[in-house]
């Protein structure tokens, strides 16, 4: 019998590749993406500034941290990806489908933000950038550059005129030429998300090329991945740092950072507050996408993952902290040249980084050399991120179906090369010009209650009904000793109990959500509703199909017990342990 298990050990380990080092696995789960460049400067700005570091850290060790470490013990313990791990209790699969949908709705708009950076990245290769002057074909009578006196046509521009206090006010409307490059060239926008407008085909070529890349990176899991992230994800810390350099010398920039770190105590009165910290903790480090699960999948049996929980998250959310100087010294030094207060420059997602961030640099000394290095930048944020999402779907699918598709080295290529191409052709419709309402719908959508509802309820089952207990040996086994009264207070009792509050608090203060530029019809507004609630409802619906394909009460009396395979993966891990399959012979 133990022969018989070693044999299959050595054919499962040929299947189911692992990390060529450690420091392959740490690098990709320290990796941060876009978010850290437009998402997380703006959320400390408008929470409070440096008080909002307070919510932030605080969350990090009572939440974050728990469920952290929780999900590579999870997947290392069983060498099992998010869906296929559930051997713990089938009933709850649900669980894993959630996560890795979520993950895919990720990928599927993530690809087309990483066109973008493409294609600014390839239009930055110019002596003038094409978004630092108006006049081009694109541009309306309205645009301005800054510090350039008058719009270019003023003869024709909407002034209003406003009696105050017997006072004439001028009010000029105007606009920037980055502004008007984004969006009436490069997504060449229709007026509603209606409107498709057709296919913009400079964009379809570059989410094509981020899908090429992907598919190729990946063509041998996290073999070849664990190579490529070397690359993506520490070479955009070296940029950083060229242009947090760079934004430091340019006068201005002290009164960015004083806005962004000034702290507003008053703010932390306010659960938004709170809650946007947790919600922007679990989108940067990729809580409940089911990604830690299947990276931690691939270690070796007794690797030490509480040090990589610790570490990683740590790493990542000081980059989130540490990409906000680089984004506000410039931000300052923007406010300065235009006579405008930071505040009023400040913006959060595609406008941070495809209008504000690069108006910027085109008021800046060699232009051309910073937004290359910048789109760079980003793209490589971008890929070290998209690259470990698509190997969870795609390696979650294949752990469920292994039999099928690990059988041949070549159906296991095939796989991948047809996945990738699957979520190159839904990526299409955010390619179009009427895309962008679309993808802002999405990424509006997924970040948010389905990661904090995936999470509590994984910490129920794992915790409660799975137990303690049983959790505990099984990181004993694998770690040597059980976790401490720490992570047994907060897994059981604090960060559930926190869970819950923050998806309260968020429901209380739901607001509909309309793109910045043109409201979103009502069945918009619907179909973003179902893109939240596809993932959360497969937990139910699963767990009623396995209870009805079980025998109805049955099932739920053995709703604890784990299947019968559950356990570490190789037998020489299993051997004088509760599941060691010749001791119970």
């Amino acid at each position: 019998m133990g022969r018989s298990d070693s044999l299959v050990d050595s054919v499962e380990e040929k299947k189911r590749r692992t990390w060529g080092g450690q420091l392959e696995f740490i690098i990709s789960c320290a990796a941060v993406g876009l978010g850290a460049v437009w998402r997380f400067p703006y959320l400390c700005y408008r929470n409070g500034g440096g008080a909002f570091l307070i919510p932030y850290c605080v969350s990090w060790a009572l939440i974050i941290l728990p469920l952290y470490f929780m999900e590579l013990c999870f997947g290392q313990f069983a060498s099992l990806g998010p869906i296929a791990v559930w051997k713990i209790n089938p009933l709850f699969k649900g669980i894993g489908y959630g996560m890795v949908v979520t993950c895919w709705f990720l990928t599927l708009y993530y690809s087309v933000l990483i066109g973008y950076c493409i294609h600014y990245f390839f239009a930055s290769m110019t002596a003038i950038l094409p978004w630092s002057t108006c006049g081009n074909a694109w541009n309306t009578e309205d645009c301005l550059v800054v510090g350039g006196g008058t719009p270019t046509d003023a003869t024709n521009l909407t002034i209003r005129t406003t009696l105050l206090n017997t006072t004439d006010n001028t009010e000029i409307t105007v606009t920037s030429p980055s502004e008007e490059y984004f969006y009436r060239k490069v997504l060449e926008m229709t007026d509603g998300i209606e409107n498709s407008g057709g296919l913009k085909w400079d964009l379809v070529l570059c989410h094509l090329l981020a899908w090429v890349i992907v598919s190729l990176v990946l063509i041998k899991g996290v073999k070849s991945m664990g190579k490529a992230i070397y690359f993506t994800a520490i070479f955009p810390h070296i940029i950083m740092a060229v242009l947090l350099v760079r934004g430091a010398l340019l006068e201005g920039s002290a009164e960015g950072i004083k806005y962004y770190l000034t702290p507003d105590f008053k703010r932390l009165l306010h659960s938004e507050v709170w809650g946007d910290a947790v919600t922007h903790n679990f989108y940067s480090l990729s809580i409940s996408l089911g990604g830690l699960v299947m990276m931690s999948s691939h270690n070796k049996f007794h690797h030490n993952c509480f040090r990589d929980a610790f570490v990683c998250s740590l790493v990542n959310c000081g980059t989130n902290v540490y990409a906000g100087f680089v984004i506000f010294s410039v931000l300052g030094y923007m406010a300065h040249i235009s006579g405008k207060e930071v505040a009023e420059v400040a913006s959060q997602g595609p406008g941070l980084a495809f209008i504000v961030y690069p108006e910027a640099i085109s008021q800046l000394p060699l232009p051309t050399l910073w937004a290359i290095l910048f789109f760079f930048m980003m793209a490589l944020l971008g890929f070290s991120v998209q690259f470990a999402m698509v190997e969870t779907v795609l390696g979650s699918i294949m752990d469920e179906y292994a039999h099928i598709l690990r059988s041949q080295k070549w159906r296991e290529i095939m796989a991948r090369a047809v996945g990738c191409g699957v979520c190159f052709l839904l990526g299409l419709p955010m390619c179009a010009r009427g895309g962008h309402y679309l993808l802002d719908l999405m990424d509006h959508s997924v970040g948010g209650f389905p990661l904090l509802f995936i999470s509590l309820l994984e910490l129920i089952v794992l915790q409660w009904v799975y137990g303690w207990s049983r959790f505990s040996e099984d990181v004993k086994i694998m770690l040597g000793k059980k976790p401490g009264i720490y992570f047994r207070i907060m897994w059981r009792y604090i960060t559930p109990l926190l869970l819950l509050a923050v998806i309260v608090f968020k429901f209380v203060q739901l607001q509909t959500h309309n793109h910045e530029v043109n409201p979103l019809p009502v069945w918009a507004q619907v179909l973003g509703w179902m893109i939240q609630l596809i993932p959360i409802a497969l937990i139910p619906a699963l767990f009623l199909g396995r209870y009805c394909y079980d025998g109805g009460f049955k099932a739920l009396k053995k709703a604890g017990s784990p299947q019968a395979d559950w356990g570490p993966a190789r037998a020489k891990n299993r051997a004088g342990t509760i599941y060691d399959t010749d001791s119970k012979a």
